[in-house]
């Protein structure tokens, strides 16, 4: 229908404003690049602090006591001490497994949050080498920045095991409303004012960016999460300027419908470079979306050629409180969808359910926000790492479901052979 489609003098318009110089949105923009350098010497410098010697210098330096546990985990890996992707096949189908031809086009995204702090990563991978289980191939991490970077080398130490294990991994950087910069927002008592407003008010697009730069060019950490539709914009277009930063989209941005995720892949398309490529990896579907959602979703993703670039993230199970109402078990509903839909990350934000209702301390999204001093206080750290190993028992048993339904997943791929 040519009634929707853009005129080519309104695309000259907004191309004219965007390669201003007067435009005073992308100066202030480029004012804070320029702190860091060219992109080339952006890029240079991310790529030289991500590299595994480097972080294994800064956490001896720091006398880091995870240099063991990573340690620990190159010689499991090495020895081949997890389970490989055929291996686990048999291990639910039998010998059978053998002669079943997986679709590995169609292959799920194992994904797990959040990984709070490097010593969970280690109870895990201890947990996977002694039951056979597959590790996630996603991580998605919310615990502050400033707080992580201070903590004994942890965020040196989640780099680095990313690296080991072949995982991706997405940061949430400091640099949000929560900190008091929406100034008419309180407690409980103002929610209706968070909704859509929460994000980066004001001059936070550029403090966003900086904090981001910051971290790329000092630790290379290249993704990052985001939840506000004006940092998502600033991120497509330090992709465009040449900086090899990417981002997934958060579930609190609201992509609850087909149109919504249209208004973002156009943007993602709009403004990819020559090659095709963007820095938009991935986007969480809102919790209410249903299977012809995403299968619409896909149509579009499809039809902008970004099928491999942005993978669909939904959540398959949710924090127990805080967020949802219960219980919250998606895994049927992927168990259909990834049949049609390729490129599709099964996300593990809680326990399954009837193991949740069990637990004397149940997962709590608002214990994301916690300090990990008062967490230590008041004696609920326990409590925590066993939320989040019940999260990785949710992934492991959609690694099981996928495979009884000849559905091939994508763990951590240097620790399981075939992932």
């Amino acid at each position: 229908m040519k009634e929707f489609t853009i005129d080519s003098k309104a695309l000259e318009t907004v191309n004219e404003f965007l390669g201003s110089s007067a435009n005073p949105l992308t100066a202030s923009l480029m004012e804070v690049v320029q702190k860091y350098g060219s992109p080339s010497e952006i890029n240079r410098s991310a790529r030289e602090a991500r590299q595994l010697d480097h972080l294994f210098e800064q956490l001896r330096e720091g006398q880091s006591p995870y240099l063991a546990d990573l340690e620990w985990l190159i010689a499991q890996r090495d020895e081949g001490s997890f389970i490989d992707v055929a291996d686990y096949r048999r291990k639910v189908l039998g010998e059978g497994a053998g002669g079943q031809t997986f679709a590995e086009d169609r292959a799920v995204t194992l994904e797990i949050s959040a990984l709070q702090y490097f010593p969970w990563l280690v109870a895990e991978a201890k947990q996977a080498v002694a039951g056979q289980e597959i590790m996630p191939g996603r991580f998605i991490r919310v615990r502050h920045m400033v707080e992580q970077e201070k903590d004994q080398g942890d965020l040196l130490a989640v780099a680095a095991a990313m690296q080991i294990i072949g995982a991706s991994y997405v940061e949430s950087l400091d640099t949000k409303g929560v900190d008091g910069s929406n100034v008419h927002l309180g407690g409980p008592e103002t929610i209706t004012g968070y909704f859509g407003g929460i994000g980066q008010p004001n001059d936070y697009v550029y403090k966003w960016v900086d904090e981001l730069l910051y971290y790329y060019t000092r630790y290379g950490i290249e993704q990052y999460l985001n939840i506000n539709h004006g940092t998502i914009l600033a991120g497509l277009m330090l992709y465009k300027l040449g900086i090899d930063v990417s981002f997934k989209v958060s579930v609190f941005t609201g992509h609850d419908n087909p149109f919504a995720m249209l208004w973002t892949l156009s943007m993602a398309r709009l403004l990819a470079r020559e090659d095709g490529s963007t820095p938009l990896d991935g986007v969480n579907f809102s919790n209410s979306v249903n299977n012809d959602t995403i299968r619409l979703s896909s149509t579009i993703r499809a039809a902008f050629g970004l099928e491999q670039n942005i993978r669909f993230e939904h959540h398959i199970t949710e924090a127990y409180r805080s967020i949802v109402r219960q219980p919250y078990d998606r895994l049927d509903e992927l168990l259909e969808v990834t049949v049609d839909v390729p490129n599709i990350a099964a996300k593990h934000e809680g326990g399954d359910p009837d193991v949740e209702v069990t637990r004397e301390h149940s997962s709590d999204l608002l214990d994301y926000f916690r300090a990990k001093d008062e967490i230590i206080e008041a004696g609920d750290m326990g409590h925590l790492t066993r939320n989040y190993l019940d999260k990785h028992d949710a992934v492991n048993r959609t690694a099981w479901k996928l495979t009884e339904k000849g559905l091939a997943f994508r763990g951590a791929a240097r620790l399981h052979h075939g992932s």
